[in-house]
């Protein structure tokens, strides 16, 4: 995963950003002591939400209040360990890792020997992971797999390609609903990502589905990046229709906002060649609407 699926911070209620940090913390703390500290540095937007999206009830979750290197004078709210934060985290893992062999085999230089050193240092958190969820390490392997083969024979259909790694996703989730979420979730994280390289693979000779699909040479033209826009766009309209079909849970409020404002708003900054997806940063620079709700 990749760090593109996030809320829009600034549209979050105060309790919502308040459960949303706790969510971010809860998986923060369950990497470490599950997985060891190394696993901590894989954290992304993306696993959070996974972590929301599985977890079901409307009640709140159990939180306690907990120090951290990130927050060593402060204690924050963090949400303690439940049966879908444990899954999301041993799934977090099984994707960092799987997604840092990709990279040690796609790179070059110096961006392959940092994929090698971080792939070498979550190794031990992956085999355990592993051992936990071997069913769901196999669906991301065959599905790299298969991903891979396309991507050597430079495949020129963009769907086919996408499809792989939407799959690959899915498989986080055996509920009809989320399932289909997931896909397109992992369908539009890989086009978005797609666009995201697409110079730099340009450069390099890198095969990039975008660049094959449309037969570039060169930087997107305007009627390419409109067609990439129209298609990220379909599956950004899937997620938002199907996260209205999910049960109330206590996460729902920043679920829609995530569907509804984050993804198109991520949609609008890859198309515009702005968006560098990034890791969280608390209550820096968001300006949160006015609501006294606890979380």
């Amino acid at each position: 995963m990749f760090g593109y699926v996030k809320p829009e911070l600034g549209e979050l209620k105060m309790k919502e950003f308040g459960r949303f940090r706790a969510a971010y913390c809860g998986m923060c703390h369950e990497l470490k002591k599950s997985y060891g500290t190394a696993a901590r540095f894989i954290l992304n937007y993306d696993f959070v939400f996974l972590f929301m999206l599985l977890s079901e009830g409307k009640e709140p979750p159990e939180m306690k209040m907990r120090r951290c290197p990130a927050s060593p004078l402060r204690a924050r709210c963090v949400s303690c360990r439940n049966d879908a934060l444990t899954l999301a985290s041993g799934y977090s893992v099984i994707l960092a890792y799987r997604k840092l062999c990709d990279d040690v085999r796609d790179e070059n230089g110096l961006k392959k020997l940092k994929a090698k050193l971080k792939r070498a240092l979550i190794a031990r958190a992956y085999k355990k992971a592993v051992r936990r969820y071997p069913d769901f390490d196999n669906a991301v392997r065959d599905r790299l797999a298969e991903l891979t083969e396309l991507e050597k024979n430079r495949e020129p259909s963009l769907d086919r390609c996408a499809d792989k790694f939407a799959s690959l996703l899915a498989s986080a989730s055996k509920d009809r609903v989320k399932e289909q979420i997931l896909y397109h979730l992992g369908r539009l994280v890989y086009i978005a990502d797609a666009f995201n390289d697409l110079e730099e693979d340009l450069k390099k000779g890198s095969f990039n589905p975008i660049a094959a699909r449309y037969g570039l040479s060169q930087a997107a033209d305007k009627n390419t990046a409109e067609a990439v826009k129209l298609t990220l766009e379909a599956s950004s309209g899937v997620i938002s229709a199907d996260a209205e079909l999910l049960p109330d849970s206590y996460w729902t409020g920043i679920i829609k906002n995530t569907a509804d404002i984050g993804i198109p708003k991520m949609i609008t900054s890859v198309i515009k060649g702005e968006y560098v997806a990034s890791p969280f940063r608390p209550l820096r620079n968001v300006t949160l609407k006015e609501n006294g709700d606890d979380i």
